[in-house]
């Protein structure tokens, strides 16, 4: 594709407004984290574990998109609060599973009805076309290249 001042321009001022919808809205859906002191991360977490079982911490990198040290911090915390435990394995003590605990389970199911709530919301200023069509859009975008891998 030959690079003009005008494919440039539009490349760029659409990145611009995809990145800045994307930060408001996330902005907006995660304030119900300020309630429970949860971060962004923590959530992604809580949420990856209730949604999949228990995981290990790459797993749990790769599927919000972190570094496994990001995680390890990320898991530390959670596990200070009780949200989390690990587990290793016993036959390669080098692998660790996390698991929810109870009260882990029972803050990301309240947590998360709200924040789907709130996703609900932001998503109803588009109509169900609207939706679908950012979805398909977004997937074409984010597959470009192989993806991230979920």
């Amino acid at each position: 594709m030959k690079l003009t001042e005008k494919t440039t321009y539009r490349a760029l001022n659409t990145y611009t407004k995809l990145m800045r919808a994307a930060e408001s809205v996330t902005y907006r859906v995660h304030r119900v984290l300020a309630g429970p002191k949860l971060t962004i991360s923590q959530f992604g977490v809580l949420e990856a574990l209730y949604h999949k079982g228990s995981l290990c911490q790459r797993d749990i990198a790769t599927k919000i998109l972190k570094s496994t040290g990001n995680i390890t911090l990320v898991v530390d915390n959670l596990e200070k609060s009780g949200l989390v435990r690990r587990e290793r394995d016993c036959e390669d003590r080098r692998f660790l599973t996390i698991h929810l605990t109870e009260s882990g389970k029972k803050l990301i199911a309240t947590v998360f009805a709200d924040v789907e709530a709130s996703i609900v919301s932001e998503m109803g200023s588009l109509t169900e076309g609207e939706q679908e069509l950012l979805g398909n859009l977004s997937k074409k975008l984010g597959m470009r290249g192989g993806g991230v891998p979920t």
